[in-house]
C-alpha cells in the first residue's frame, strides 16, 4: 500500500516539476519585449509591454466605395477646376489613363506634380443628396497610434462622418462629424477636441473646424488620435505610460482607439456658400488625394511583431498564444484561462503566458484516485495546473451586492503576478504582492526596498505549497 502511495505521489510531483519549468523565474514579467516611447530625444526603444512597432496601416487596407459606380469617367464628363469653380473644361475619363481618377490614387505616394487622387462625379442630379461611403477595411483588429488624416484635392465637403467598426463592418459607430454648420447639419454645438478632458476624451463631438469650402491650404481633415493621448500622457506625450496604464485599465477607452475598418461618409460636398449654383453643377464633387492611418496590429500585448500572411496581417504570437490577435491559449497550454498581457505594474508589465495543461504532461494518475475528496481543495476544472488552496471568504455584502462593478475579472481587470480573482470584488494576492490587482510588491513599502530577487518568493513556495497538498491529501506528511 505504501508503495503504491509513494509511486502515485512520485508521478504527480514529476507532472508538478515539469508544469513549473514553464513559469518565468519573475511571475509574468516580460523580459524579451520591447516598445516604442517618446523622450526628449525623440521616439526610443524601451523594454515594456509586448505590442508590434506602429507602421503605416494603408500599405494593408482594402477600399469599397459606395455606391460603386460614384467615381468618375463612366461615362467621361467635364468639372470645374479646383482653384477657378467657373473654368469647368476639365475631363475625367476612366479609359484614358491621365485623365482617370480611380480609388486606389486615394493611397499612392505622394509629391508628384500634377497630384494624382480619386474623385465622385459630379453634383449632376441635384437636388438628390450626393452621398459616398468610402469604406477601408483591414480584417484585422489594428490600434491607432496616430492621427487619421484625410487630404481632399477638391474642398473639403460641408457634412462628413467619420465611422469606425470593431467588428469587421457589421456595426458601424461614429467617431467624429464634420460640417460648416453643425447644428443645422446633425444637430450638435460644434466643439473641437481642446474642449474635452480626460474625463470626457470618448465623447463623439462635431467639428466645424475642418469644412470650409474652396480655400488654398484648407484640405486636410483630421481625426486627432494624439491630441487625446496627450489628456493622459501629457501634451508633448512624454508620460506614455500613464496613457498605458489607462489603457490597461479602462476597457472602452482602449475599444476607442481601436478599429477593424473605417468608414468616411461623404454626405455634401463643398459649396462654399449656403446656395448651391444650379447653372453650374459640375463644380461640385468629392476628391481626395491621400488617406494616412498609423497604427499596429493589436495581439494582446502577446507579440512584437506582425506579418503579412496570404494578404492578411497575423500577429506573430508569443507566450503560448495563438490567434489572428493572439486571443487564445495554444492547443495544450490551457492550464489556466487565456487573459491579455497587462502594462501594469509599470514599467515592465505582465506577461499573463499561456501554460501547460496537465494532460499535456505525460499521463499523470487520475485525480479521483488520489484526492478522493478533491472538493475540500476548491478544484473548479480538472485540467487546473493545480488545486486552489483555501482562501478567505468574500463578505456576505460584497457576494450580495452583484450589481457593483467588477474590481476584477478574466477579460480585463486581472489580477496580475499569480493573483486570484474572487467574485470579481477582490485580488487575493500572493504573499510578495499588494495592491488591488496585485501589481505591487510590498517590499516596495519597507525602509530597504526590494532585494534583486523580490517577487518570487511567491513563485518559488507554489512547488511547494502544491506539494504539501498532494502529500496530505495521500496521508503523508514531510517531516
Amino acid at each position: 500500500m505504501y508503495l503504491s502511495r509513494f509511486l502515485s505521489l512520485h508521478a504527480l510531483w514529476v507532472t508538478v516539476s515539469s508544469v513549473m519549468q514553464h513559469y518565468p523565474s519573475v511571475w509574468g514579467h516580460y523580459d524579451v519585449c520591447k516598445t516604442q516611447i517618446y523622450t526628449e530625444e525623440g521616439k526610443v526603444w524601451d523594454y515594456m509591454a509586448c505590442q508590434p512597432e506602429a507602421r503605416d496601416m494603408i500599405k494593408y487596407v482594402k477600399v469599397t466605395l459606395d455606391p460603386p459606380d460614384i467615381t468618375c469617367g463612366d461615362p467621361p464628363e467635364t468639372f470645374c477646376a479646383m482653384g477657378n469653380p467657373y473654368m469647368c473644361n476639365n475631363e475625367c475619363d476612366a479609359n484614358t489613363q491621365e485623365l482617370a481618377h480611380p480609388p486606389e490614387l486615394m493611397f499612392d505616394l505622394e509629391g508628384r506634380h500634377p497630384s494624382t487622387f480619386w474623385q465622385s462625379t459630379t453634383w449632376k442630379d441635384y437636388p438628390k443628396p450626393l452621398h459616398v461611403n468610402i469604406t477601408l477595411s483591414w480584417n484585422k483588429t489594428i490600434e491607432l497610434t496616430d492621427n487619421i488624416v484625410i487630404t481632399f484635392e477638391s474642398g473639403r465637403p460641408d457634412q462628413m462622418i467619420l465611422e469606425k467598426s470593431l467588428d469587421y463592418g457589421r456595426t458601424w459607430q461614429p467617431y467624429q462629424y464634420y460640417a460648416t454648420d453643425c447644428l443645422d447639419a446633425f444637430h450638435m454645438d460644434p466643439k473641437s477636441v481642446r474642449d474635452l478632458s480626460q474625463h470626457t476624451v470618448l465623447e463623439i463631438i462635431c467639428t466645424e473646424e475642418y469644412s470650409t469650402g474652396y480655400m488654398t491650404n484648407s484640405k486636410i481633415i483630421h481625426f486627432e488620435i494624439k491630441d487625446r493621448f496627450a489628456f493622459f500622457a501629457g501634451p508633448r506625450l512624454h508620460n506614455m505610460a500613464s496613457l498605458y496604464g489607462q489603457l490597461d485599465t479602462t476597457k472602452k477607452l482602449r475599444d476607442f482607439f481601436t478599429i477593424t475598418d473605417l468608414r468616411i461618409r461623404l454626405l455634401r460636398p463643398a459649396t462654399g456658400e449656403i446656395y448651391v449654383d444650379e447653372q453650374h453643377l459640375a463644380r461640385y464633387f468629392y476628391a481626395i488625394s491621400d488617406i494616412r492611418v498609423f497604427g499596429r496590429c493589436k495581439c494582446n500585448l502577446h507579440a512584437t511583431g506582425c506579418k503579412e500572411e496570404n494578404k492578411r496581417l497575423l500577429c506573430e504570437c508569443e507566450h503560448n498564444t495563438t490567434g489572428p490577435d493572439c486571443g487564445k491559449c495554444k492547443k495544450n497550454y490551457q492550464g489556466r484561462p487565456w487573459s491579455p498581457g497587462s502594462y501594469l505594474p509599470i514599467p515592465k508589465g505582465t506577461a499573463n503566458i499561456c501554460i501547460p495543461s496537465i494532460s499535456s504532461i505525460g499521463n499523470p494518475p487520475k485525480f479521483d484516485r488520489i484526492w478522493p475528496n478533491i472538493s475540500s481543495l476548491e478544484v473548479s476544472k480538472p485540467n487546473q495546473v493545480a488545486p486552489k488552496l483555501a482562501m478567505s471568504t468574500v463578505s456576505s455584502v460584497q457576494v450580495a451586492n452583484h450589481k457593483r462593478a467588477n474590481v476584477c475579472d478574466n477579460e480585463l481587470l486581472h489580477c496580475q503576478n499569480g493573483g486570484t480573482c474572487i467574485n470579481n470584488v477582490r485580488c487575493q494576492c500572493p504573499p510578495a504582492y499588494t495592491g488591488i490587482l496585485c501589481e505591487k510588491l510590498k517590499c516596495e513599502r519597507d525602509p530597504g526596498g526590494c532585494s534583486q530577487n523580490s517577487g518570487q518568493g511567491a513563485i518559488s513556495h507554489r512547488p511547494l505549497l502544491l506539494l504539501t497538498a498532494l502529500l496530505g491529501a495521500t496521508g503523508l506528511r514531510i517531516c
